[in-house]
């Protein structure tokens, strides 16, 4: 049979496996040179989405975002999300956690891999990279075994001090979990807060008035084959009042009091006494042969986190708790708050009600991320399973941009000429 024929009978991968075949068998090609595939170029035949996980700006700049994906690099937009170009294609970790760009010099960005929303099919990272050019070139600045970065945050003033947020791979014990800090720009780093093994932290949250004061979020997370485990003792609210030297655990004054799991924080500038809590609980079930359980999502202290009331007990905020839980506070208006999950929520009294978004004014679907500009209120962008959707007008309307980084379960052709290509998507 003469290869002609073969291309008649055969679909496209088939060929390629048996002129391989064919070409080793008869001695033509007794080994495949590297020079070979590098000659090999791919185009980009879709689907389009998903799974923007961190997006950040620039404050007062309507053209410029960073958005991070699970499964597919860092992308950057001049043009208000009107062309998005990839940036991190060069670097060997395609899954990002956390952005950050330096309110004093904005060509600082930082990225933190691996990311820290739990599900079946997450990707881990290698720590922390730091670009200097507005994201043209990386550089990595360590932390390579801290696998999942929830959040970095990069100070106001000085871009050489940088906190990292690490969750870990959650799939057995480690000691590179909690919050990390560099005073040097990445040169070398201090392990600020550790609770124990099987704690990472959720979130991390600035003081936008006073930097020196931090809330970190720590949560107790264990991944098996078989099935998650989301809380435990070590699960909780931290605060440091001196840059991260020292942390205090908040306890009762109103905190759940029985383990709890993921934890998101958030704060306005307009108004940083009051701070924001939105805890995963046990929704009132029993966990683990325990004969009760607290209830509750959403917790306000007005008081710099010295004390604590819950205010809401509606479980879409948190949604499938691992999954989503984080929430964003107007950088203008303290009482205004956003809660990203499958559904993308808003309150306009301090969490005490919501009202679920629909059509135009929902900026995706399966929300995870969002930046909220600290010079205009009105200006703000989502991250989600559709993409980057910003927004210029308070959220009423939404421009929303897809980028080619969808993930992919299987891919399969068809014995059809030409083929046919299918796969399924997350």
């Amino acid at each position: 049979m003469d290869l002609s024929s073969l291309r008649r009978r055969l679909p496209v991968a088939a060929v390629v496996v048996t002129l391989l075949s064919f070409f080793s068998w008869a001695g033509v090609a007794q080994k495949l040179e590297s020079s070979h595939i590098d000659q090999m170029k791919f185009r980009h035949i879709g689907p389009v989405g998903n799974r923007l996980v961190s997006v950040v700006g620039i404050p007062g700049n309507h053209l410029v975002y960073y958005g991070g994906a699970a499964s597919g690099g860092v992308w950057k937009t001049e043009d208000g999300g009107i062309v998005w170009k990839p940036v991190f294609d060069k670097q060997p970790v395609h899954s990002i956690g956390a952005l950050d760009v330096a309110l004093s010099d904005p060509q600082i960005v930082w990225a933190g891999t691996g990311e820290a929303f739990i599900r079946s099919n997450v990707s881990v990272g290698s720590g922390v990279w730091k670009s200097t050019d507005g994201g043209s070139n990386w550089q990595h600045m360590g932390l390579d075994n801290t696998f999942r970065i929830s959040r970095v945050i990069i100070h106001p003033q000085n871009p050489d001090v940088v906190y990292v947020a690490s969750l870990g791979h959650a799939y057995g014990t480690q000691k590179e979990r909690g919050i990390f800090r560099t005073t040097d720009g990445g040169k070398t780093w201090s392990h600020v807060l550790f609770v124990n093994d099987s704690t990472g932290s959720s979130d991390l949250l600035m003081d936008p008035n006073n930097p020196r004061i931090l809330f970190a979020g720590m949560w107790q997370l264990d991944i098996k084959t078989w099935g998650r485990k989301s809380g435990g003792k070590g699960s909780g609210i931290y605060v440091s009042r001196d840059g991260g030297d020292t942390w205090k655990r908040l306890t009762g004054k109103g905190l759940p009091t029985q383990p709890v799991g993921k934890i998101s924080l958030t704060m306005s500038k307009s108004n940083s006494k009051i701070v924001y809590a939105l805890i995963e609980t046990a929704d009132g079930v029993p966990q683990n042969g325990a004969k009760s359980a607290e209830s509750g999502e959403l917790w306000r202290s007005e008081d710099g986190g010295e004390s604590w009331a819950c205010v809401s007990h509606n479980l879409d905020l948190t949604g499938r708790g691992a999954y989503y839980t984080r929430t964003r506070a107007n950088t203008q208006d303290a009482d205004e708050l956003y809660f990203m999950a499958a559904s993308f929520s808003y309150s306009t009294n301090g969490g005490r009600s919501t009202v679920a978004t629909q059509g135009q004014m929902t900026p995706n679907w399966d929300h995870h991320d969002m930046w909220i500009d600290p010079t205009d209120g009105d200006h703000m962008a989502v991250a989600g399973d559709g993409g980057i959707a910003i927004s210029y007008n308070h959220g009423k309307s939404w421009h929303r941009s897809q980028l080619p980084v969808a993930q992919l379960y299987h891919v399969t052709t068809d014995n059809s000429i030409p083929y046919n290509v299918y796969t399924n998507r997350q």
